[in-house]
């Protein structure tokens, strides 16, 4: 039954690369009408890097889910077909080559992880260790000497030359931390206080942890000017506090907190200000000549996508600022069309769907916990990102799963990724065969 599955798993495997090779050919072909030269490497570079994965998940984690390395194969690969293209468009920093070197790093990662973490429950004995490695990897960026702002956000820090975004690694700590955390508190979380119309609230006494992350969150927009990764830690832990308890009144009380601050902070910080008024009035002639016009490419390059798209390498994406990473969305768009967008947000619904099914199937509730609150970062992060590109929400700095270009958000979600298949193993690893005949007795003889 395994053989067979893995068997499935190495065709679809296959199936998702030979897509890749394609769209590789189209962005040659929509180009200068012929194939490009280095297909046959980009094509190989990634089937190797693939099949590592796979083996390595074949032998370490034989039982898990067998969809979710193909469909984020998929994702990972438009993304560098798209960055090909703008490469090859001309944009600035658009590097399909370096994209293929963090790509194999994160392999490296996803396959790191688990060899090392046979058994993820060890992770709930770190519960606290998690945690302060999650503040400590948040507040790094603000420190001195080794923090650096790029683009008004603080976000970055500088090691060794290399620059490198903690608050990717950070979600995965403090999402740890969450399911240890609620695991132990749920029962007393999930008290009823009094009930309001048709909503038991919590105990005035229970509000602490929420209170407390809403502090940081907001800490977050102030100091580091992140409003993505304040939006994103938030929404997480109220996600993960409701799986935990069932109550709906915890989600009331984090949206009331959630649009008190968004008010307060658009009240006092310029920053957060110029997002909502970017969002508001776009169109506007005074912010599109500085800052709505990234905004506003973006929405004309899907607009003039249409339903199926110009075609790849047919487009004018490479006008949009950041096509490659913050807009990399709706640069697909403009040559895939709403039609590709609409496939493309179907292969990530999938990947959702299969984390929330293994946290489902998981048989401790750390493990439900963990899974569903990995299922749900990746999903509210799509929902941020894409929200913020077509103008549904205020942009925020965060970037698409698997497909922009970046190594922190890349090596962090590979990461991701690989926790969800250890669980998924551990959910449907089938138990222990009884021992057959366990009634009878045997007699000895002297």
């Amino acid at each position: 039954m395994t053989a067979k599955r893995r068997g499935a798993q190495l065709a679809m495997l296959a199936f998702a690369v030979l897509i890749v090779m394609f769209a590789y050919a189209s962005v040659g072909l929509g180009l200068d009408g012929k194939v490009p030269a280095g297909m046959l490497t980009y094509g190989l570079g990634l089937g190797a890097l693939m099949l590592a994965a796979y083996l390595v998940l074949a032998k370490f984690a034989p039982w898990a889910d067998p969809l979710l390395l193909p469909l984020v194969t998929l994702v990972n690969g438009i993304g560098l077909v798209t960055i090909y293209r703008l490469e090859q468009g001309g944009v600035k920093d658009a590097s399909a080559t370096n994209q293929l070197m963090w790509t194999a790093l994160g392999v490296v990662m996803f396959s790191a992880t688990l060899i090392v973490l046979k058994d993820h429950r060890v992770l709930q004995r770190l519960t606290y260790t998690a945690g302060f490695v999650g503040l400590v990897l948040l507040v790094l960026p603000v420190m001195p000497f080794i923090g650096s702002a790029h683009y008004g956000a603080k976000i970055w820090i500088n090691i060794a030359g290399f620059s490198i975004q903690p608050g990717e690694f950070a979600k995965l700590a403090l999402v740890v931390f969450f399911a240890g955390y609620l695991v132990a508190k749920r029962d007393v979380l999930a008290l009823a206080g009094r009930r309001l119309l048709f909503i038991d609230l919590p105990r005035a006494r229970d509000l602490g942890p929420v209170l407390i992350t809403w502090g940081v969150s907001i800490a977050v927009l102030v100091l580091e000017k992140d409003l993505g990764t304040s939006l994103l830690l938030f929404g997480t832990f109220i996600a993960m506090l409701y799986i935990a308890t069932q109550r709906t009144s915890w989600v009331l009380i984090g949206l009331l907190l959630f649009v008190g601050g968004a008010i307060i902070a658009g009240q006092i910080f310029s920053h957060v200000q110029l997002r909502f008024n970017i969002w508001l009035h776009a169109e506007d002639p005074a912010l599109f000549q500085d800052s709505s016009y990234q905004l506003m490419q973006g929405l004309f390059a899907i607009g003039s996508g249409g339903i199926l798209g110009t075609g790849l390498g047919k487009g004018h994406a490479g006008i949009i600022p950041f096509s490659f990473s913050d807009f990399i969305f709706d640069a697909v768009g403009e040559e895939l069309g709403i039609t590709g967008l609409m496939a493309i947000l179907m292969v990530y619904a999938l990947i959702v769907q299969r984390g929330l099914r293994t946290a489902l199937a998981a048989r401790d509730p750390f493990s439900k916990l963990l899974a569903g609150g990995l299922s749900f970062t990746m999903a509210w992060q799509l929902f941020i990102i894409i929200g913020g590109v077509t103008r549904l929400i205020p942009l925020t700095g965060l970037v698409t799963p698997f497909m922009s270009a970046g190594g922190s958000a890349l090596l962090a979600n590979w990461m991701l990724i690989a926790l969800l298949i250890r669980m998924s193993d551990a959910a449907r690893r089938p138990p222990p065969q009884a021992i057959q005949d366990e009634g009878l007795t045997q007699v000895m003889q002297r």
